[in-house]
């Protein structure tokens, strides 16, 4: 079974290095390239982006009024959202050393570049960041809560989940009592795969 999963997270793997070759044949289709960690498009490329920018009255005066009306309670959610933000940072700092769990890394969940796109009138921007932060905060939770499950409590379940997260694939198998035994504090320290992919990223 270990071998099972073994081949598994090395096909996720490669994968993920299609994915990033994918996405850098975009970035030449769209004729932009990353400078000093910003995108960076051609002057033609924006001037056709500011042409086709709609103006904010336009915008607005399109949209229906439910959509305008229920605005309010959308960005309603950025006062939990931010709570939790803090929460987490405080979270990690001192409960992961304690458990000898790795820090999950904010900057690589929260991204913001949709910002920045010249074809977004401002009301457009603001929607696209406050989804960048609202689904990264997602994401960001889902691994902390992840790496914390590992800790304490790494066995699969019995059922078939819909979306088993990063760790899932590292858990001990359900009903398996020796091996939950045997195995268990193993587990817990398994974070070889998050070390070795920051040791990369920082090379």
């Amino acid at each position: 079974m270990e071998h099972i999963q073994a081949d598994l997270r090395k096909r996720i793997r490669t994968l993920e290095d299609e994915f990033k070759s994918v996405l850098e044949q975009k970035e030449r289709a769209f004729r932009y390239r990353w400078e000093d960690g910003k995108v960076r498009f051609e002057a033609k490329v924006l001037a056709e982006h500011r042409r086709l920018r709609r103006s904010l009255a336009s915008y607005i005066g399109q949209s229906r009024l439910l959509a305008l009306l229920t605005a309010p309670v959308i960005y309603s959610g950025l006062i939990p959202f931010v709570a939790l933000d803090i929460f987490l940072w405080i979270y990690q700092r001192i409960c992961f050393p304690v458990y000898g769990v790795p820090r999950v890394a904010r900057k690589d969940f929260l991204v913001f570049d949709r910002g920045h796109l010249k074809y977004l009138n401002i009301l457009e921007r603001l929607n696209c960041i406050y989804c960048s932060y609202a689904n990264g905060m997602c994401a960001y939770v889902t691994e902390v809560a992840a790496r914390t499950e590992q800790h304490w409590c790494p066995i699969k379940h019995a059922r078939r989940i819909r979306s088993p997260h990063s760790r899932y694939g590292h858990f001990l198998d359900y009903g398996n009592a020796e091996q939950y035994r045997e195995g268990v504090e193993a587990v817990r320290s398994d974070f070889v795969d998050v070390r070795s992919l920051t040791r990369r990223q920082t090379e």
